[in-house]
């Protein structure tokens, strides 16, 4: 397909996540494909996908997950903010804008553990013994082909799981001991300059407010400019393909308002799926209520019944069908004053914003909150503050309110969170504005369960003429899902790839091949 070609062609996006907009991004920067024939289709009112940001003073602020960009592992995100206007500082564009909001704030955390006791742990050491070293060494080395569906804890004995390192780490990035080999072993190595200051967290990049305000909404007054189509709250229910042995998109079937339809697929279109979703079938509750377990979502079906009709479209079951290891629960705080934050601030020696996750490691829960520069939201007001949590087990019985957190309310998240940061005397003020909203999100590290090399499709599948996947369940060779860089690169991919694109991706950082890194992680590892 060449530029004069395009005519009457048309791209389908089906999901409108940050890997479509970016995708779509692609199109009209560097293909010069025409706007008007680009369709972001997407089952919610709003876009963004996993990248959320929104409510209000009155009724709470919601963020479902909190993203953690880097400078040196997210190299497509940047080149293609560094293109993006900034809505608010005309001339600069959003990575610049990025930059320099991060230089002002830059990140060094001074309490990343906290014990028992309520005091801040000292993390300089690893805590490694030799087995974990040598069992790190080996996992590393290791070529991916040999793990099969190995766990993390097949790799490691239950010291590691103890260590400071672990502790750090798993609460980073979200990992737990069950989780595939495989993604430790690539985040290990994609990381790895990341490795001697995990205690810190130095290394990572904030935006001025959450991750919608700052990169999605940008993305999409980009994308309007160009007159792309927005379909919303419309759902793609299944992909019809031509009889043989090719991948040929044929016809897709949708549901919009009850009502369903056809959007017939013709030669020179393109279809570009988001196949499964992290954060789809989350649920929110309130104060005074638990969230709900919600079934499998649109995103996930639409995928199951792909992949049944065609090889090589993957096998989502490895992903979506093992939800009580792969859900946890998050909450956003919203209060009406400073009180909670200004104690914080005192505990952590930490100005919000220029710390990053404190991590309870002995709560029940594996509980973490991050307190986020303030105003955190577009339309927040000065005295209005909010921060973000999680726990990892939501399973567990909490040490202070005796139930399951998945059962629990808001007003029982913030007495088990205070009885952990020992705020119990100042819990009457605190309590007096809070408004905390948990919400259960059953898929939101599906992406981390152990898998078979063939589990996740290609971008573009062997054979295919016209079909391309992004997001988070593709394959990409050596970098690593729950990035922003993966569903970014991926539609770089995608694009390039089906329109015959003879431009540069960038390419990995092969930190691992640094001797200056390799030998800071060597020291480290012995710290």
């Amino acid at each position: 397909m060449v530029k004069q070609e395009y005519g009457k062609s048309q791209v389908y996006f089906v999901g409108g996540g940050i890997a479509s907009l970016a995708g779509a991004a692609y199109l009209v920067r560097d293909c010069d494909f025409p706007g008007q024939n680009i369709h972001i289709i997407e089952e919610m009112k709003i876009l963004g996908g996993s990248n959320d940001g929104a409510g209000d003073e009155e009724h709470g602020y919601v963020i479902r997950g909190g993203r953690m960009l880097n400078d040196e592992t997210y190299e497509n995100l940047w080149e293609l903010l560094m293109t993006i206007p900034s809505p608010d500082h005309p001339g600069k564009s959003v990575r610049e804008e990025i930059t320099e909001f991060d230089n002002a704030n830059p990140t060094h955390s001074n309490a990343r553990l906290v014990n028992r006791q309520g005091e801040v742990v000292d993390v300089l050491s690893m805590g490694f013994d030799m087995a974990d070293r040598l069992a790190m060494g080996k996992l590393i080395v290791t070529p991916e082909e040999k793990f099969g569906k190995a766990r993390i804890n097949d790799w490691f004995g239950p010291h590691f799981f103890a260590t400071n390192f672990w502790y750090m780490w798993a609460t980073t990035f979200a990992f737990q001991p069950w989780h595939s080999a495989v993604e430790f072993k690539r985040y290990m190595i994609r990381f790895m300059h990341e490795f001697p200051r995990i205690q810190t967290l130095e290394g990572v990049t904030r935006t001025p407010y959450n991750q919608y305000d700052s990169i999605i909404l940008p993305l999409h007054k980009y994308l309007e400019s160009y007159g792309v189509d927005f379909a919303m709250k419309c759902t793609v229910t299944d992909l019809q393909f031509k009889e043989g042995d090719s991948i040929t998109v044929t016809q897709m079937n949708i549901s919009q308002e009850g009502e369903g339809s056809v959007i017939p697929v013709h030669e020179g279109d393109l279809v570009i799926v988001t196949n499964g979703s992290m954060t789809e079938s989350s649920s929110l509750g309130s104060m005074t209520a638990a969230p709900k377990m919600n079934g499998k979502g649109s995103s996930w079906k639409l995928w199951d019944r792909i992949s049944a009709k065609k090889t090589g479209l993957g096998n989502p079951s490895s992903f979506d069908d093992h939800v009580n290891e792969s859900k946890w629960e998050s909450f956003t705080v919203t209060f009406q004053d400073s009180v909670f934050f200004d104690l914080m601030e005192k505990f952590s020696r930490n100005r919000a914003g220029t710390g990053a996750l404190v991590t309870f490691k002995d709560s029940s829960w594996l509980m973490s909150i991050v307190l986020a520069f303030q105003p955190h939201f577009r339309n927040q007001p000065d005295h209005v503050k909010v921060f973000w949590g999680y726990g990892l087990y939501p399973d567990n019985v909490g040490d202070f309110v005796k139930k399951k957190m998945c059962d629990c309310t808001g007003e029982e998240i913030m007495a088990e969170l205070l009885y952990h940061l020992h705020f119990e005397e100042h819990k009457d003020a605190i309590m007096v504005t809070a408004n905390c909203i948990p919400c259960m999100m059953p898929y939101i590290t599906s992406q981390f369960m152990p898998r078979l090399g063939s589990d996740r499709p290609k971008v573009v599948p062997e054979g295919s003429t016209n079909l391309a996947f992004i997001g988070q369940f593709c394959e990409i060779p050596d970098d690593v899902v729950f990035t922003e860089e993966y569903s970014v690169r991926a539609a770089r991919i995608a694009v390039y790839t089906l329109l015959g694109i003879d431009k540069p991706i960038a390419p990995i950082n092969q930190h691992q091949y640094d001797v200056r890194t390799l030998l800071a992680g060597l020291v480290t590892s012995f710290r």
